[in-house]
């Protein structure tokens, strides 16, 4: 799931023959967003490529939007006319598994439903030969338990493409405990053919990107709810630290819904830590059915105009709340101090989650800082942004802040701790 939108690539990787080595034909569990999504990132990078679904009405629907895609492309003049012929030549649909005994790659992308999943690899297992590789375009759910509901717990990864799969070039690799480093090198191979950067980071809730993302919008939340600012004005803040987008315009766009999920998922797995602990504010606009921007209402209100909202939701004057300290050394062209200390809560927190993703040994620091810039469109790796400000300002920040609020929230990563000193 992309938390936004890329900007469109130039070209495209898609030449016949370009297929990783040991993987020519890739099978696509679900013809849905993502599913149709790979299976033209997949067919345009010179695979042969075949999907399923339980439905021809399903089929249909993704051969369509894969076609209007194309179409597009050529349109636009980003595609010869002659590639997404043979793009599309290299697809085939079907509503029987049998259609992936040959392939060398399956890959599922239906809804996150473990037990739906589970079913699915149980099928594909006893139909693909036994060198195939199989994967899981999960955003939130273990690679480890899926993987060992198949008899090929070795030849079995995580895959997670960003939303839409055509024009984001992050794909996550995620190791299972039992992934061989064979089966990482392929997929990583596999990747890079289509055109893809690829991340590596273990089997860890969240992996990479939708772990170190959560405190973009559960500090805005924060300080919104503490009365730091307006909705409008912690975008605001957010965008003049470099962000395209604010938190609050964010979960608007990937729907309260799905980004509160993926917040209690991974909080949940995570063992309740405090600092990822999901915000009062965003349940209560869930229950009422606020969504964001599909359901024309959540932290902002959308009318026949949805690039021009109103604000839904205001707290009210800003007040300055919390300890003092020089908030402005973070952000000193800011203007008012509570905006200053918005910059300090958005920047400390989210350097930290790097720095216990970075010390839990879930990624490189590299791919830390590929992910989040490739992912989430942050104008700079976490890791390189606490490199810049200063790990001994981001450590003062999250200790003063742990001193004042004494509840675990802004608790400092330990490796953090010993690279400030």
């Amino acid at each position: 799931m992309a938390l936004l939108p890329s900007r469109p690539t130039d070209s495209f990787a898609g030449t016949p023959g370009g297929a990783a080595a040991g993987i020519h034909s890739i099978g696509i569990v679900g013809a849905g967003t993502m599913g149709a999504g790979i299976a033209q990132a997949a067919a345009q990078a010179g695979f042969t490529v075949r999907l399923y679904d339980v439905e021809d009405r399903f089929l249909d629907r993704g051969r369509n939007t894969i076609e209007d895609s194309l179409t597009r492309f050529v349109e636009r003049g980003r595609l010869p006319a002659e590639a997404r012929d043979a793009a599309l030549g290299r697809l085939s649909f079907s509503t029987d598994l049998g259609l992936f005994r040959d392939c060398d790659l399956v890959v599922e992308a239906v809804p996150e439903q473990l037990d739906l999943k589970r079913e699915i690899f149980s099928k594909v297992d006893a139909i693909v030969g036994p060198a195939a590789v199989l994967a899981s375009n999960t955003s939130s759910l273990s690679v480890t338990d899926l993987a060992a509901g198949t008899g090929r717990p070795d030849r079995f990864v995580g895959l997670h493409f960003f939303n839409p799969p055509v024009l984001m070039k992050l794909v996550e690799v995620v190791r299972a405990e039992t992934t061989s480093p064979e089966t990482v090198a392929l997929t990583q191979d596999l990747a890079r053919r289509m055109g893809k950067v690829p991340v590596t980071c273990k089997d860890t809730p969240g992996f990479i990107v939708n772990r170190v993302a959560r405190p973009f919008y559960l500090q805005g939340m924060q300080a919104f709810g503490e009365g730091l600012g307006s909705v409008d004005e912690v975008d605001a803040v957010a965008r003049g630290l470099g962000f395209p987008m604010g938190p609050f315009q964010l979960m608007d766009l990937i729907g309260l819904d799905v980004n509160l999920s993926v917040t209690r998922s991974v909080w949940e797995q995570r063992f309740m830590e405090p600092r990822l602990r999901p915000h009062p504010v965003q349940e209560g606009l869930v229950r009422a059915g606020c969504f964001g921007r599909k359901s024309g209402t959540g932290f902002y209100s959308y009318g026949a105009d949805p690039a021009t909202p109103a604000v839904h939701r205001d707290p009210g004057a800003p007040r300055l709340s919390g300890p003092h300290f020089d908030w402005t050394r973070w952000h000193p062209h800011v203007g008012a101090p509570a905006h200053a200390q918005i910059a300090a809560r958005l920047l400390s927190s989210l350097v930290n989650e790097a720095y216990f993703a970075l010390g839990e040994g879930v990624a490189s620091a590299s791919d830390i800082d590929t992910g989040v810039k490739l992912g989430t469109n942050y104008p700079r790796g976490l890791v390189e942004w606490g490199d810049a400000l200063g790990l001994d300002l981001v450590l003062e920040t999250l200790d003063v802040l742990e001193a004042w609020y004494r509840d675990g929230r802004y608790a400092a990563a330990p490796l953090l701790r010993q690279q400030a000193s």
